[in-house]
């Protein structure tokens, strides 16, 4: 069987990802096949993971620096869309043989550059190889007081649909990776380091009724939310904000505003509030650092997302988001 040049398993482990515990006792110096979290109380836990897969949800050959914090930010977004403030994360990796130490130390680099900034630590996880490509995997976990986690389940007929951010911006930089151009560089760096609203997420404790984050497309994401909460939206197609980037984008190209609400990778939060908060999520953007604005309603039925133009005729779009399978 061949062996991977340069540092072994555990070499990877104690001199790379070790030090990514900044000493956190709950990690038991990473000598554990576990790690302990000690429950705090009126406190409720919130956990999610995601996996990426290169040549499916990163190009072959992006720069593993890159690889590890787009890993974590679309892991931390989760939370963010839960109104919780991470603090731990477990880290995964199935890697194959070729992957050398340079690799390796990008990665765990990129995890340094993002943990820091965001204020999580890693706490342990798993390494082994693979035939295929690089799978790499976080788990994130985070915390928020009891009873006030926002869900799916939630939104009722009346409650306004709000947006924050800009949306479309990542399915294009995903179309432009590679391309070079310089006015086009705010929308790869859109997909390739999208920003969690965790800071937004949390003010809107109280406020939103239902939320997601835009992971597979507004209008996929929005969906999940009508199914959960057993309703339906109406979205103005012209009110969903678009950057300046995307917009002069579309135009050189031809591209449609239906790409840019089934496309994903956005990461920015959709949320539903009652009509009389509305003025409360828009002071939680402010304070948040982002803009929020209201692009529709929701409405009685069951998943369905409908799109309207600005004289409310209907607008039929290719698809609704992306699917795994």
């Amino acid at each position: 069987m061949a062996e991977r040049p340069g540092r072994g398993e555990f070499e990877v482990i104690a001199e790379l990802l070790a030090p990514l515990g900044n000493g956190d006792p709950r990690a038991l110096g990473f000598r554990d096949d576990a790690a302990v979290l000690p429950p705090r109380p009126e406190t409720d836990t919130v956990v999610s993971t995601d996996t990426m897969v290169a040549g499916v949800h990163f190009p072959v050959g992006e720069d593993p620096e890159v690889v590890a914090r787009r890993l974590l930010r679309v892991n931390l977004s989760d939370l963010a869309a839960m109104a919780a403030t991470p603090n731990a994360y477990f880290l995964n990796l199935a890697l194959p043989v070729a992957i050398g130490d340079s690799w390796l130390e990008g990665f765990a680099r990129g995890l340094r550059i993002d943990q820091d900034r965001f204020a999580v630590t890693l706490l342990g996880g798993d390494i082994t190889r693979t035939d295929g490509p690089p799978v790499v995997s976080i788990t994130v976990v985070g915390e928020l007081p009891s009873g006030q986690a926002v869900t799916r389940k939630g939104a009722v007929p009346g409650h306004l649909v709000m947006v924050s951010g800009t949306i479309g911006d990542a399915v294009l930089g995903l179309q432009a990776s590679g391309e070079g151009a310089a006015e086009q560089e705010f929308l790869i760096q859109r997909f390739r380091l999208p920003e969690p609203r965790l800071e937004l997420g949390r003010s809107l404790r109280g406020i939103a009724t239902a939320m997601a984050d835009v992971s597979d497309g507004l209008v996929a994401d929005l969906g999940h939310i009508c199914a959960v909460s057993g309703a339906g939206a109406r979205i103005g197609i012209e009110r969903v904000p678009v950057s300046e980037a995307a917009a002069a984008m579309c135009r050189q190209r031809g591209i449609g505003p239906g790409a840019l609400v089934t496309g994903g990778d956005d990461y920015e939060l959709v949320f539903t509030v009652a009509a009389e908060d509305r003025a409360r999520a828009l002071v939680g953007g402010r304070e948040a650092g982002v803009d929020v604005v209201e692009i529709g309603t929701i409405i009685a039925g069951s998943g369905t997302v409908s799109l309207v133009d600005a004289d409310g005729r209907p607008v039929d779009v290719d698809g609704s988001g992306w699917r795994h399978f």
